[in-house]
């Protein structure tokens, strides 16, 4: 791949990895792929958002590379590069792309999108897992991912569900918001994007996180994430609360599988398509 033909504002630091000649601050925390990192593997939550990303872009595939913005340590990224896609990962934070390369994934690109130069009408797919509520100005950003991608593209994203399951461990991870599908519905249109599917994914974990962190954040009983616990929260359950757990996440998959959407829960993934906006820009100017 060659990565100059999209991303101008980069060179490479050795082979299939790529830094930016300038850098920008993230909101996000400075040990936020460490802890992702030491819980991705086992995670029954990052496994189950694979396994829904996965599904989804096999319904709605795209023409070519898929652009994977802000994508940590490379977990999505290394799965749908297994699955047969082409991908390269942009992500900002050092560690995270470090991580990504000793994973083996074939490009990481160590910068934000914005740093990265990319140009306009260039990309055939982008991917923004858990990154948008990362956003101050959601709507600015993804109207310069808008400009990035070709006629006929895809954008693919995950975002946290809800304000009213706001609490302080949002805060600590970085967010800006939530989103219900009406709230990230009108965000995309407002960025030249029309939505192609929406679905709510992660059914059970609402009441869950409502219990642990909602309502203690409430209570001024906890200040944010607890660190020591995190792996701890990535694992099924023991017993039948695990087991029903399991159940009803692998119904999801299935009900993804069949073309149909979960009404509820605590995430939303969606694949957007272009609106006119986007359409217009590049059929006057880029190939």
């Amino acid at each position: 791949m060659r990565v100059n033909e999209f991303a101008s504002k980069v060179h490479m630091r050795e082979p299939g990895f790529w830094v930016a000649n300038t850098s920008s601050p993230v909101s996000y925390p400075e040990d936020g792929n460490a802890v992702c990192r030491s819980v991705e593997e086992s995670s029954f939550w990052f496994a189950h958002r694979n396994s829904c990303i996965a599904e989804v872009i096999k319904r709605f595939p795209p023409s070519g590379l898929i652009l994977d913005i802000g994508g940590g340590n490379g977990f999505v990224s290394l799965a749908l590069e297994k699955a047969g896609w082409e991908v390269a990962l942009v992500e900002p934070g050092i560690h995270g792309a470090i991580n990504a390369k000793a994973r083996g994934l074939s490009t990481v690109i160590n910068s934000t999108f914005e740093s990265a130069g990319v140009e306009d009408c260039s990309v055939p797919a982008a991917g923004l897992f858990d990154v948008v509520e990362h956003i101050q100005d959601d709507i600015l950003f993804l109207t310069g991912i808008r400009r990035a991608l070709i006629p006929n593209a895809k954008l693919y994203i995950t975002v946290p569900a809800f304000n009213s399951l706001w609490s302080a461990a949002d805060v600590e991870a970085g967010h800006f918001r939530r989103y219900s599908a009406s709230t990230l519905t009108k965000t995309l249109r407002r960025a030249g994007f029309s939505v192609e599917f929406l679905t709510y994914i992660f059914l059970p974990l609402p009441v869950a996180i409502l219990i642990s962190r909602v309502l203690p954040s409430m209570l001024g009983m906890r200040n944010g994430l607890d660190r020591e616990n995190e792996k701890a929260a990535h694992q099924k359950p023991p017993g039948l609360a695990g087991w029903c757990l399991g159940k009803v996440l692998s119904s999801e998959v299935k009900v993804l599988q069949k073309g149909y959407s979960v009404p509820f829960g605590g995430s939303i993934l969606v694949v957007a398509g272009q609106g006119p906006l986007l359409t217009t820009t590049c059929s006057q100017g880029a190939p």
